[in-house]
Formats: structure tokens, C-alpha cells, sequence
């Protein structure tokens, strides 16, 4: 078996597990907290995972680029470097969040210690992307996986645990729902932290070469902006996107609250059906860049031509069955899991969009690997622009409604795939209809 498609298995079984534990998670929050607690749990996340996400600088993703392209002999110079930038960055953010934390409104109705929580994250999530990136270059996707199954596993013990043993009023229930989060990702730093002492205490002794810390992190820095930018702009934009939604369908004639129960049944029951399988998919997203740097840096245009082959069979593959089962047995699905009858019907109209998410979030490995993360960034303000003009101009139509809102959706995913995957065929020589190797102009 090939080291892709060994990678590839080890964290698509690993990551199955982690939905799997990360299911209960949620069940035991939602038994314990309650619809209220769960709602306050809910609405102060997306501002917690925004601070990790800056945290994390998308440190994996151009730290597993770096050191894919480069020999081994240079690693050990590239990651004291890169060490360097991790420990000034941490600080710079660490002040800037201590200032900006108190003054945010929405953590004013939350425990106090929740500020200081989320405070001692940054510097985990700091450091443990570092060795997480280190990893994914080396293709020690081993580790990565047990990672992402010890973060879930860890979470669900300490809720148990906790929960179990002992009585909380309801705003100390989320300072600690809150407090296992940050557990477990405060083990997985111990977990990554040792192998990767480990794994640098080895490279030390292979004769390295130095790089200028200059290059260093004027190659980080290439990828981890605009990466970051990218992962921050969908953020923003799937902030926006309910209340685009629910105001078009409301012009649609629909009242308030069931503009919200028809979103609530498509972005809650529908979607949480439908983004299931895309665990492969991001398992693939984790794989493809350190792979795809590595065959770009050696100009191996035909390998790279072979695997986006492979990587778009292995997708058609699971993506198929999924999207044709979510459409043919939307009513029980919905039913059994949810209760909800009604949202079958949105399922079943979200299945483009479902499959071509699944394409789309190994396209976008893809292009980042070939260094386009510029490009993968235009796409996306040009798939949202689209998407939200038509969400606008068919979900306010009285015809239409939350029908016209999925047409805009789908047809935006399926402009971002094609954009993508354009861009890739062009970049590694795949033209049409011969298919000829077209070598880079840069070689």
C-alpha cells in the first residue's frame, strides 16, 4: 500500500471515531446543560474557536509544506526557526487577547474564569500546531490521527467524569463543559509535545544544513496569511449567511418564526446529516498538502496528475453512495434522528451541495499544496458573491422561498469546484483533449 493511501486510511478511521466520540460529546452537553445551557454553549463557541484559529496561525499547513518540499538535513535549522516565530507570536497575541477579552460583550454573561480559559489556549494551540505541522511534513500521519481521536476521547471522559461525580449550578456547568475543552486540548499539546521532542532529538543527529531565518519565515508566513485569511473570510460569511437567509424568505412572505424553524431544519437536521461523510474528505485535506508539496517541489507533474486521478475516484466513491442514501432515505433519517419530517425535503434538495463540498475540500488541499492559496481565496469571495446574489434573488421570490435559497447554494459549490479544479489542471498540465504534461513556466 502506498504511503498516501496508508496515511489516507489511518486518518479516515481515526477521524470516523473522533465524529463517533464527538457524538456523544454533544449528547452529554445537551442532557446536562440543557436547551438553555446548550444555546449559551452554542452562541459564545464560534468567538472561542475564532481565538484557536488565530492561535493556530495555520501553522500545520505551512510548517507541513515547508518541510515537505525540503530535505531532511534542513529541518532541524527550519524548525528552530519556526519555533522562534511560534513563542513571539504567542506572546504578541497572548497581550493582545488579554486586552481585547474584557471588553468583548458576549463573555460579560459567562463566568468570569472563562476569559482566563480561553486565554491559556492560545499558547497550546500555538505550540501544538507547530508539531502537528512538523508531523503532517514527515508524513507521520500516525500521530496526527491519534491526536484527533485523543482530543474527542479525553473531552468525553472529563465530561463523564465531571458530570457524574458532582453538581453544578448552571453558568459553573459551562465554565466546565468550557474547562474539557481546553483539557483536552491541553493533552493533546503533552501528547505532540513528546514525539516531537522525540522526533527533533533524532534529527539533531543527522549533519543538518542552515537556512536563514529569514527564508524561514518568509516561507510561513506566504501560507499561514492568506490561509488564515481564507479560514477567517468562512468564517465571516457563514456568520452572515443565516440572517441573509432568513430575511430572504421572509421577503418570500414567510413569518419570522418560520423563516427560524425552516432554517433551524436545514442548517440543524439537514446539513448535520449531510456534512457527516465530509470526515474523509478532511482527512484528505490533512494528507494532500505535505503529498502535493512534495511531488510539486520534485516536478513530478504525472504523479501529481495520478493522485488528483486518485483523489477524485476515492471521492466519487464514498460521495456517490452518501448523497444518493440521503436522498432516497431522507424521511427515516430525519425522522429517526431528529423527528423531523419536514426536513427531508431540504436534504433531499441539498445534495449537490453535499457532494460537491466533498470534492471541493481536497480541491482546496490541493491548490494550497501547489502554493495557490491566493487563488483558493478568489474563489471563495467569488462562489460567496454568487451564492449570495442568488440566495438573495431566488429565496425572496413567493415561488420559492427556502427552495430558491438551496438553488443559490448549490450552484455556488458547484462554481467553487470547477474553479479549483480548473486552476489545479492548469497548474499541473492537464489539457484538453490529448491530455498532455505541460511543464510549469517556471521550470
Amino acid at each position: 500500500m502506498s504511503t498516501f493511501l496508508k496515511g489516507m486510511s489511518i486518518l479516515v478511521i481515526a477521524t470516523f471515531l473522533g465524529e463517533v466520540v464527538e457524538f456523544l460529546v454533544n449528547m452529554i452537553l445537551a442532557r446536562e446543560l440543557g436547551e438553555s445551557g446548550m444555546g449559551h454553549y452554542m452562541t459564545i463557541l464560534p468567538t472561542i474557536f475564532l481565538f484557536m484559529l488565530l492561535a493556530n496561525f495555520e501553522l500545520p499547513v505551512s510548517i507541513s509544506k515547508m518541510i515537505a518540499e525540503h530535505d531532511e538535513s534542513y529541518h532541524r535549522s527550519m524548525m528552530q526557526h519556526a519555533l522562534r516565530l511560534a513563542v513571539v507570536f504567542t506572546s504578541v497575541l497572548l497581550v493582545l487577547a488579554a486586552i481585547v477579552l474584557p471588553i468583548i460583550p458576549v463573555f460579560h454573561d459567562y463566568h468570569p474564569l472563562l476569559k482566563w480559559v480561553v486565554l491559556s489556549l492560545i499558547p497550546v494551540m500555538t505550540i501544538t500546531a507547530v508539531a502537528r505541522g512538523f508531523f503532517m511534513g514527515k508524513q507521520e500521519m500516525a500521530r496526527i490521527a491519534v491526536s484527533h481521536f485523543l482530543r474527542r476521547a479525553v473531552q468525553l471522559a472529563l465530561l463523564t467524569a465531571l458530570f457524574q461525580y458532582f453538581e453544578f449550578n448552571s453558568e459553573t456547568a459551562l465554565l466546565v463543559a468550557f474547562c474539557t475543552l481546553a483539557g483536552s486540548e491541553f493533552v493533546v499539546f503533552l501528547y505532540l509535545l513528546h514525539h516531537f521532542i522525540m522526533s527533533y532529538q533524532k534529527i539533531r543527529r543527522v549533519p543538518g544544513k542552515t537556512v536563514s531565518g529569514r527564508e524561514v519565515r518568509k516561507n510561513l508566513v506566504e501560507v499561514s496569511v492568506p490561509t488564515t485569511g481564507l479560514r477567517i473570510f468562512h468564517s465571516l460569511t457563514h456568520a452572515v449567511q443565516p440572517f441573509l437567509i432568513k430575511f430572504a424568505i421572509v421577503s418570500a412572505g414567510l413569518t419570522p418564526e418560520m423563516a427560524t424553524e425552516q432554517f433551524g431544519m436545514m442548517a440543524g437536521i439537514a446539513m448535520t446529516i449531510g456534512f457527516f461523510p465530509a470526515f474523509i474528505a478532511q482527512s484528505f485535506l490533512i494528507i494532500l498538502i505535505p503529498t502535493v508539496s512534495k511531488a510539486y517541489g520534485e516536478k513530478e507533474f504525472v504523479k501529481l496528475q495520478k493522485l488528483l486521478q486518485q483523489v477524485m475516484l476515492l471521492t466519487l466513491f464514498y460521495g456517490l453512495p452518501a448523497v444518493t442514501a440521503f436522498y432516497f432515505l431522507a424521511e427515516p433519517l430525519t425522522m429517526t434522528f431528529f423527528h423531523s419530517e419536514q426536513a427531508a425535503v431540504f436534504l433531499q434538495l441539498l445534495a449537490p451541495y453535499f457532494l460537491f463540498h466533498y470534492f471541493t475540500i481536497p480541491m482546496q488541499a490541493y491548490l494550497i499544496g501547489l502554493g495557490l492559496v491566493k487563488d483558493a481565496f478568489l474563489h471563495s469571495v467569488y462562489a460567496t458573491i454568487l451564492t449570495f446574489t442568488l440566495i438573495y434573488l431566488l429565496g425572496t421570490r413567493p415561488g420559492l422561498g427556502m427552495e430558491g435559497v438551496i438553488i443559490g447554494m448549490n450552484t455556488g459549490s458547484m462554481v467553487i469546484l470547477l474553479l479549483h479544479y480548473l486552476t489545479i489542471c492548469k497548474k499541473i498540465g492537464i489539457t484538453w483533449p490529448t491530455r498532455n504534461i505541460v511543464r510549469d513556466s517556471r521550470f
